[in-house]
């Protein structure tokens, strides 16, 4: 059975930085939750965040740049949590080597987790493209990425997992 790695968030796990959750409720999350198949991870706690706690965003460069060590992730306050950020991504990537995890389902728009939009590092609310600093290490280990927005799009490819073709 493939298993899937996801944002602990979508589980209804109160990990976000406002000590919230975005529970997901919908068909085929629920059956993957039922079949045991769904694994999941907050890189943010992971890598020693607390919770609740200032919200994040990537402040200098991408998150490929924040993975090199030339670039930074920053809270609000001005704090730097990038060593954080690469430690819960690394958590992430260790969780799917462990578990022979070749997919995941995380949060968009969150610094770690974010597949296709994160904040722009100006803390002004404004989305751009881009990928989070988990989504951005597991991408570049090969593991296939989707937001709770895109769960056919993940079905389709888990079946594709599991038919070989």
């Amino acid at each position: 059975m493939q298993r899937i790695l996801v944002s602990a968030c979508l589980l209804g796990e109160a990990v976000r930085y406002d000590g919230g959750h975005h529970r997901l409720k919908e068909s085929p999350w629920m059956r993957w939750q039922q079949e045991g198949r769904l694994v999941p991870l907050c890189p943010e706690v992971s890598g020693g965040l607390a919770v609740p706690r200032v919200a994040a965003e990537v402040t200098q460069g991408d998150s490929h740049a924040v993975l090199n060590k030339q670039g930074a992730v920053r809270t609000s306050a001005g704090m730097d949590v990038t060593a954080h950020f690469r430690k819960g991504a690394a958590a992430a990537l260790a969780l799917c080597r462990r578990y022979h995890i070749q997919m995941a389902i995380l949060k968009e728009g969150s610094p770690s987790c974010g597949v296709e939009l994160l904040h722009d590092g100006r803390f002004l609310g404004i989305k751009t493209a881009g990928s989070g600093v988990t989504s951005q290490c597991l991408r570049n280990h090969g593991i296939a990425l989707f937001n709770e927005r895109q769960l056919i799009d993940a079905a389709n490819h888990l079946a594709q997992l599991e038919t070989g073709k």
